[in-house]
């Protein structure tokens, strides 16, 4: 299975941002952590702080389960929640915090609506359960 994680804005930060939010392993870290641990399938890694390219990548439909984090675009990016819309792939959302513990503002997803499930608050094991749930299913 090919499996394409999307994270949206300044997660290419983690490891360095907000420490006691977000931990302090770099997402290249731990990418290679997944992509050894899961050898038997193909990793795909994008992150962009950029919208459209964002919607490009899950439009390019180059893979077979996709697991996003789209950042502050969660909150109020309706064309990433259309684009998911538009896709029939197998999807979860991960947010590395629990935004339900987190300001007022965080607290809403418009992208959830058109995923499978969303995985809040787990820290960077969020990826690793979406992919465990993306591979039983």
């Amino acid at each position: 299975m090919k499996i394409l994680i999307i994270n949206g804005p300044n997660l290419n930060l983690l490891g360095t941002r907000e420490p006691e939010i977000y931990g302090n392993i770099s997402m290249e870290n731990y990418l290679n952590t997944l992509i050894s641990d899961f050898d038997q399938q193909q990793i795909d890694y994008f992150q962009s702080n950029i919208e459209g390219e964002i919607i490009n990548r899950i439009q390019q439909d180059d893979f077979d389960a996709l697991v996003i984090n789209p950042g502050a675009y969660t909150h109020y990016s309706y064309a990433i929640s259309d684009c998911l819309k538009n896709s029939s792939k197998p999807k979860i959302e991960v947010h590395i915090s629990n935004i339900y513990k987190r300001e007022e503002f965080r607290q809403k997803s418009v992208t959830a609506t058109h995923t499978d499930a969303v995985l809040s608050g787990f820290g960077l094991n969020g990826y690793r359960l979406a992919i465990i749930s993306l591979l039983n299913n």
